[in-house]
Parts: structure tokens; C-alpha cells; sequence
């Protein structure tokens, strides 16, 4: 079952698509070079109420359901930088909203709040050296202390890590494995914090960065939820951003179509269009054929994911199939633009190079085979 957008959602799109296309689009080189999202674009996506759109609405957030996330997403992608949309979704829905639904009110008064007006950046700080998909072997430690936290070890791959305000920080304050889990909101600014910024083949335009925690001293009253939460709630969130990288692939891709299609029809070689070849032709056929079956796919996910009915195995495929077809579509469009597919300054080259992440962020390809497979029987 696919998902049925009504009016509100049809003006909602129409109105991100505005935005994109007079605020986004044309500075994408200007985000490229310099390494990250203005943060004046998150400040003017708030005033929009863009960036709340989950989110509360006590703390003027509208409160709406996915389907609003999945809109934004596919507006933002048409300004052809996948590192705008992954900037934006690390602050709105994966730092945000786990403080949103797990924080006290003086959490939410203090982070969501601003984080909804863009006045506050977020960042999600799970992944460390030596723990990737394996969340339960974290090792940063956080022990109590009076009437706060002690933090110390490193994150690594952290999205937004070098312009955020505060981090939404995956700690171990109990023994090994998942049990001892929490997460802890740690303004950025506090003392003992250094941030080292990574140079990513992909995703130019999102910041991707390494923290360090020395005896970082924070408020006890950070914590979201109790000591041994972290893991269920990173968990649960983690179904929201397996669809943000599936809707964000099938953006990628049909991007890509587009491209692909107007190149053939414009480009001749050999005293023909590209497209009046029947190579060509079929190639791309393929190519359509294959980006509606993941958006298909991923549409179902989102329709079962809206309703509340369980849907880890069907967003675990929908995420499997979109980000690692995206490889290959990728190449199959770059083609058709020969030596220009390779050029930095086209959004195909950048197109094919930022797909890179896609099989890695927010579990690997195994891990969702993984997942697919305990779903179906398939492991004993």
C-alpha cells in the first residue's frame, strides 16, 4: 500500500520546493567548498517551521507524521546536494527528535525548543573507532558524579559534529553490552570538548567530524529517560533513519534519471542522439523500471512506519535495495555524459560520488540483511 498525500501535503510540497529552489539550489558549489550548511539556511528553515515538523508542538514543533519528512526530504534532494539533505535530517530528526520523545521538559524547553527555530544545531554522536554497526560495544563512559556526568572517551563520523550546538551522545554508564547504554544531551561548548573536522570523499556540503570527551562534566538532569535507555532509543530511532537514507537514495536516483534522459536527448554522437540509439534506450528503461521498484518499496515502508504497524524487516529492505541499487544507477547515468560525468562541477559527478555513504549510514548492507533475515526465519 503506498501512501496517500492530501492537499495539505501537495501545498506543503510545493511550498519546501519554493524554498529549495531560491535558497538552496543555487549556493550548492558555495556549501560544497566550504564544507558544511550556513547555518542562516537552518535558522530561515525554521522561521518556516520546517525543521519541526515532528516535532512538539508545545514547543512549536506541528506534530506531524513522516509522510511531512518524507515531502522535505525529496524537495530538499532537488537542489542536488545529497549533504544538504543528510546536514538537515541529522539535526531535525535524528538529534532532535529522540530528546523529543525521551527528554524531560527542561530537556525539551533547553534543546528542542531552539533546535525547532534553528537557533540551536543538533548532532546524533553514536559511532566511535572501535564500535560501528556493533552499537552495544560503545565505550565512551560516562560515570556519576554528585549531581553530574563525567564523559570521557571518542566519537567518530559525526554529521553536523564541527557547527552543532549540543550532541545527542550515546554513553556507557553501566557494564558491557546494550543493557549499559544511555543517551546524554552535551552542549557542545563545554569544557573539555575538541572537535577535529574530516575531509569525506561524499557528502561535501555536511560537516563530518571526530569529538573528543576529557572529564567533560555534564548536568545529571541530561539524561534521556534512565541509566540503560540509550540502546531501545537509539533502536527506535533508527527505523526513522533507514527511511530518511532510503527516501534520500530514491531522490538520488531519480535525480539521476532525469539528468540522464535530457543528456540523451541533447547530446549527439556519430550523427544521432544518444537516445536515438536503442541501447540507450533500453539502458535507460532499466534504469526506470528499477528506481520505481525501490520507491515502491520504500513508499510501503513509509505507509506501515506512518500507520504504527510493525516494519523493521520492510524498512531494512526498503533501505537494503534503494541504497545499493543507487550504485549502480549512479553509473549507468554518468555514463550517458561521458568525460562530463567526471567534472566536480556537474551534479551527476557529485550525484555518483555522494551515493558512497548510502550502504553505511544507519546500518551497513549486512546489518540489514542481517535483520531481514532473523525477521524471516532465516537464521536459526
Amino acid at each position: 500500500m503506498l501512501p496517500s498525500f492530501t492537499e495539505d501535503h501537495v501545498i506543503f510540497r510545493r511550498s519546501v520546493a519554493a524554498f529549495v529552489a531560491k535558497e538552496i539550489a543555487p549556493f550548492v558549489a558555495e556549501f560544497e567548498g566550504n564544507g558544511e550548511v550556513p547555518r542562516d539556511i537552518f535558522k530561515k528553515l525554521g522561521a518556516l517551521g520546517y525543521l519541526g515538523i515532528r516535532l512538539s508542538k508545545e514547543y512549536d514543533g506541528s506534530g506531524q507524521d513522516f509522510l511531512y519528512t518524507t515531502i522535505l526530504l525529496e524537495e530538499l534532494m532537488r537542489c542536488g546536494s545529497v549533504g544538504v539533505a543528510v546536514s538537515i535530517m541529522a539535526h531535525a530528526e535524528f538529534a532532535s527528535k529522540v530528546i523529543d520523545r525521551a527528554g524531560s521538559p527542561h530537556l525539551k524547553e533547553c534543546f528542542v525548543r531552539p533546535a525547532i527555530t534553528g537557533e540551536k544545531i543538533g548532532a546524533l554522536g553514536i559511532t566511535e573507532p572501535g564500535a560501528g554497526s556493533d552499537v552495544a560495544a560503545i565505550n565512551t563512559k560516562a560515570l556519576r558524579d554528585g549531581d553530574a556526568y563525567v564523559i570521557n572517551g571518542t566519537k567518530v563520523f559525526i554529521t553536523n559534529g564541527t557547527i552543532a550546538d549540543f550532541v545527542t551522545l550515546a554513553v556507557r554508564t553501566g557494564e558491557k553490552g546494550h543493557s549499559g547504554i544511555s543517551l546524554i544531551v552535551v552542549p557542545l561548548d563545554s569544557s573539555g570538548i575538541e572537535r577535529r573536522r574530516l575531509k569525506k570523499t561524499m557528502c561535501d556540503a555536511s560537516d563530518t567530524a571526530e569529538l573528543f570527551f576529557t572529564d567533560v562534566r555534564v548536568p545529571a538532569e541530561n539524561l534521556l529517560g534512565s541509566e540503560g535507555d540509550g540502546f531501545r532509543l537509539i533502536m527506535e530511532g533508527f527505523e526513522g533513519e533507514r527511511l530518511v537514507l532510503s527516501i534520500i537514495a530514491c531522490a538520488q536516483m531519480r535525480l539521476l534519471f532525469e539528468a540522464a534522459k535530457t543528456q540523451g536527448l541533447e547530446r549527439a554522437a556519430f550523427g544521432n542522439k544518444l537516445l536515438g540509439y536503442q541501447v540507450w534506450q533500453h539502458r535507460l528503461a532499466d534504469v526506470l523500471t528499477r528506481i520505481t521498484a525501490a520507491e515502491t518499496l520504500t513508499y510501503r515502508a513509509i505507509d506501515m512506519y506512518v500507520r504504527g504497524v510493525p516494519a523493521n524487516a520492510e524498512i531494512s529492505m526498503a533501505k537494503l535495495f534503494s541504497t545499493e541499487l543507487a550504485h549502480r544507477i549512479a553509473h549507468d547515468c554518468s555514463q550517458i555524459f561521458g568525460g562530463m560525468g567526471l567534472m566536480e562541477e556537474t551534479a551527476v559527478a557529485r550525484l555518483e560520488r555522494d551515493c558512497k555513504g548510502f550502504t553505511i549510514g544507519a546500518g551497513t548492507s549486512e546489518m540489514m540483511r542481517t535483520i531481514i533475515a532473523k525477521s524471516s526465519g532465516l537464521a536459526p
